[in-house]
């Protein structure tokens, strides 16, 4: 992904909503806040995975590719994203 289509991604999560609360995750052990009503595919290309295949479990439930835009996030998630690599 492009620098500028990351960061792009970036302000579409976190800046483009002013005086909202920001609500806090967990990622890969991690606190993150986004702003409410983010979706996973928004989280995603946040971290620069938008076009990656990857696997994202929400509270221990596994999240289908195809849902990635709908799913929105709720406070407190906990999340974990691995994304597949090749190689032996």
């Amino acid at each position: 992904m492009r620098e500028a289509q990351r960061a792009r991604c970036w302000q579409t999560v976190y800046h483009e909503r002013p005086m909202t609360m920001m609500m806090k995750v967990t990622v890969n052990g991690e606190a993150r806040e986004l702003a409410p009503g983010s979706t996973v595919r928004a989280l995603l290309e946040a971290l620069g995975l938008g076009d990656t295949l990857v696997a994202v479990e929400r509270n221990r439930e596994i999240i289908p590719r195809a849902q990635h835009a709908i799913a929105t996030l709720n406070e407190g998630d906990t999340l974990e994203v691995v994304h597949f690599v090749g190689g032996g």
